[in-house]
């Protein structure tokens, strides 16, 4: 016998996504916390991610928080290399 899909309405998918743009935990984590495959969360989250870089006609550039986890991540890696 063959499996049944289960079915998220709109409301559930979109709190999983802000889940995880908001409190910056992982995928995989916050797919736990929920009880769902963490391959359909990374999809919800790539279709969200797709759908604000179209709203925004921003293309390639990056958000705000993504500008700002890139500058914290090379100040960390500058750091790392004083240390050496």
């Amino acid at each position: 016998m063959g499996e049944t899909r289960r079915r998220f309405d709109p409301e559930f998918r979109a709190g999983a996504v802000r889940i995880v743009r908001e409190t910056g935990k992982s995928v995989a984590q916050v797919a736990r916390d929920l009880g769902i495959n963490a391959g359909t969360l990374a999809n919800w989250v790539q279709m969200d991610r797709l759908a604000r870089e179209q709203d925004t006609g921003s293309g390639g550039e990056l958000a705000e928080s993504e500008r700002e986890n890139c500058a914290s991540a090379q100040a960390e890696g500058r750091m790392g290399q004083g240390a050496r």
